[in-house]
């Protein structure tokens, strides 16, 4: 059988940079991010979740996971083919981090099927079974053949590959069977069959055995679908004998590289990568050990990979596919669904603008309801007085009612601008949909400035009052997106303070038009004035240190990666000031190093919600100061991106953020986990005498109330 062995050709050899003298100041960000999914898995492993939680944790693990070869490993791929040695914070060079990435994915991977043979006999006791094809009785075997071929069979394209026929292309994260069957002559041939994701990867398989009267408990039982179609595969392959069949997935690279200079319509630029997203090179090939070296030599051979790149796991490959257990309706096994509040200032007032004009009012999903939000854009749609609305879209979903409103207030006769960020990476499909729909209906649509993607959440309102122009604006850390409302914290305020009114209308003229302007009343902007103006913040707090005034600065994050923010952090924990780091994700900053950061504590919390708030506090001498927004401490977001950060200026809204929302973080003591000195986190547990806290349990009781199904 022939072989065409893909191997890129072109190298330019890049000199290594000198590794930096404070590289073993630094944790590597790629083992930083796979130590998060380790927390996340860790999740899945706590019984203290109901049972469907655990199984959607996990499936969010490999998702993860497949998204991070996607990108992260993709681009250091990209590195080494192009001969750029670009050494990581940490000093590493690309080949060294794959190394270090290979193995501890890979041990993530053999630990969550580890976890899921540990779920699978939980899931039999609630009646809930999964079960291998050889395991199922002959009425189901029976059942699954005529699924098979009334559903299954039409749908498979077996495609040969021989010297006649070329090695078929394997798209992106599509599960396939790798097939071995031997003609009348003897002869040993390959074929790859693509398992349809148009159909359920759990094929739910009726309980034959159920009581007629329907008494009894109620079984449900699944199977791979995959396995069903190696258990058929003769009507495949009619007069030929197959030998064997394993299951492979490929990931591929799925950056979509846009040359913004050279690109006339950046909308078609965007469509067009996404399209070719299927297409990028293979940078990861998952196979189960039964597969022999023979056929894993021959996808290796044609998908033009090193053994490196294969990862061979335990049955079955893509986990993420679990979460289809997730949608049964058993919610005897989920986490009890709760009504999430609307803000007292605004149920007192049935005028929403009014309620903004008496006070700013801060929002904190999901404890707190996104209604608000959605009833602000409606209003202005429809109120006489209202002129104008502008606001940024970074990633909405689908079904927007967000976007209905704009829609809706267009069709009104207002002067509508939204700034749709196409670049929202695996969001560019749906915002270039809503894009081209808004365009339809005359809102001046625009994606963004070149070179810079979008980050920042803002709405703002232009209303005619009384001969006068009023601004209203609803800022956030999180997306205009109802749905990961629900599951991701975040904050948001309604205000209308004519100085941040006056910033708002400065920055979306940033955004829409022409402005070199370099200084805002009170927004901080990326890439503007957000790194200066923190390093100015972080600076004050150590003289405030210096003065004797105990400083103290508590940030949290999604994650913190910034060499020089890191450094000014270092520098500050030197003179004394505390500092409290409340970090879910990435960080290579190492606390708790003797004269370095033994005053900085680093925390990860993970539990029922995606923690997403910003929140950056600075004690100031007593005079606090708290700001939010959209920005982590990442160098794309305060070098490469449009981000803001604003001020908290209530006194009962920063006292509320300090006592109610941050100090409850940092007294979690039973979903926090503690960064140590060499990257590692340790879960923290009650201290003796101590009472347990979980913070968003806490944050959940305050703020709703629960409700019964």
């Amino acid at each position: 059988m022939a072989k065409t062995r893909v191997r890129r050709t072109h190298v330019v050899s890049v000199p290594a940079s000198p590794v930096p003298e404070d590289a073993k100041l630094f944790i590597n960000r790629e083992l930083s991010t796979l130590a998060w999914f380790r927390r996340v898995l860790e999740e899945a492993q706590d019984e203290r979740h109901p049972l469907l939680e655990r199984v959607k944790f996990l499936s969010i693990v490999s998702s993860n996971l497949a998204e991070f070869f996607m990108v992260r490993v993709a681009g250091l791929k990209q590195q080494i083919e192009a001969g750029v040695v670009e050494l990581s914070i940490d000093g590493l060079t690309p080949t060294q981090q794959l190394a270090a990435i290979r193995q501890s994915a890979l041990q993530l991977m053999n630990d969550t099927r580890n976890c899921l043979r540990a779920l699978i006999p939980q899931l039999d006791a609630v009646s809930i079974h999964v079960r291998d094809y050889e395991a199922l009785t002959p009425s189901q075997k029976t059942y699954a053949k005529q699924y098979f071929d009334e559903m299954i069979f039409p749908v498979l394209t077996p495609l040969a590959y021989d010297l006649g026929r070329p090695f078929p292309h394997i798209s992106n994260m599509s599960l396939n069977l790798a097939v071995m069957v031997r003609d009348r002559k003897g002869l040993e041939r390959f074929a790859r069959i693509k398992v349809p994701n148009t159909l359920p990867r759990l094929l739910p398989i009726p309980d034959f055995d159920a009581p007629k009267n329907g008494s009894g408990p109620h079984k449900t039982y699944f199977v791979l679908i995959d396995q069903v179609i190696a258990a058929h595969l003769s009507k495949l392959f009619p007069g030929m004998h197959v030998l064997q069949a394993h299951p492979f997935r490929v990931t591929r690279d799925a950056e979509v590289v846009i040359q913004e200079l050279e690109a006339e319509d950046l909308l078609e630029t965007i469509e067009r990568g996404v399209r070719e997203r299927r297409f990028g090179s293979v940078v990861r090939l998952t196979t189960e050990p039964t597969m022999p070296d023979s056929i894993r030599n021959i996808l290796i051979d044609n998908l033009g990979l090193e053994p490196t790149d294969v990862y061979t796991i335990p049955s079955p490959l893509g986990t993420s596919d679990l979460m289809q257990l997730y949608s049964l309706d058993r919610y005897d096994l989920k986490d009890s669904p709760f009504l999430a509040a609307i803000p007292p200032a605004l149920e007192v007032e049935d005028d929403i603008f009014a309620a903004i004009r008496r006070q700013d009012i801060l929002v904190h999903h999901p404890y707190d309801s996104f209604s608000p939000i959605v009833d602000f854009l409606e209003t202005a749609a429809r109120d006489p007085d209202v002129l104008a609305i502008k606001q940024t879209l970074y990633r909405v979903g689908r079904n927007s009612p967000v976007v209905e409103a704009l829609l809706d207030a267009a069709r009104h006769g207002k002067q509508v601008a939204v700034l749709v960020e196409l670049k929202a990476r695996f969001d560019e499909e749906s915002n270039i949909e809503w894009a081209k729909t808004l365009e339809r209906e005359g809102v001046h649509v625009v994606y963004g400035l070149l070179g810079l993607k979008t980050h920042s959440k803002i709405a703002l309102v232009v209303r005619r009052e009384g001969g006068r122009i009023h601004r209203y604006m609803h800022l956030a850390t999180g997306n205009y997106n109802p749905t990961t409302a629900q599951v991701y914290t975040d904050l948001g305020l309604f205000t209308c303070d004519e100085a941040m009114g006056t910033d708002a209308t400065d920055l979306f003229n940033y955004l829409t038009g022409y402005s070199a302007k370099k200084d805002y009343r009170k927004f901080l902007v990326a890439p503007i004035n957000l790194r200066t103006g923190l390093e100015s913040l972080i600076r004050r707090e150590m003289e405030c240190q210096e003065k004797g005034e105990q400083g103290h600065l508590i940030f949290k994050m999604n994650a913190l990666i910034d060499r020089a923010m890191i450094h000014l952090l270092y520098q500050a924990a030197q003179a004394g000031v505390k500092i409290d780091l409340i970090v879910r994700s990435m960080c290579s900053l190492r606390p708790g190093v003797p004269g370095l950061s033994e005053n900085i504590r680093v925390t990860s919390i993970v539990g029922r919600f995606l923690e997403h708030s910003r929140i950056y506090y600075f004690r100031n001498g007593g005079s606090e100061q708290i700001y939010i927004g959209s920005a982590d401490l990442m160098p794309r977001n305060l070098d490469r991106r449009v981000e803001i950060l604003f001020p908290i200026e209530d006194a009962l809204l920063i006292r509320h953020l300090r006592d109610q929302v941050l100090a409850t973080y940092l007294a979690d003591n039973m979903r926090a986990r503690l960064m140590l000195p060499d990257g590692t986190y340790k879960r923290l547990v009650p201290a003796s005498g101590s009472a347990p806290v979980d913070s968003q349990a806490v944050l959940l009781k305050h703020a709703i109330k629960e409700v019964t199904i």
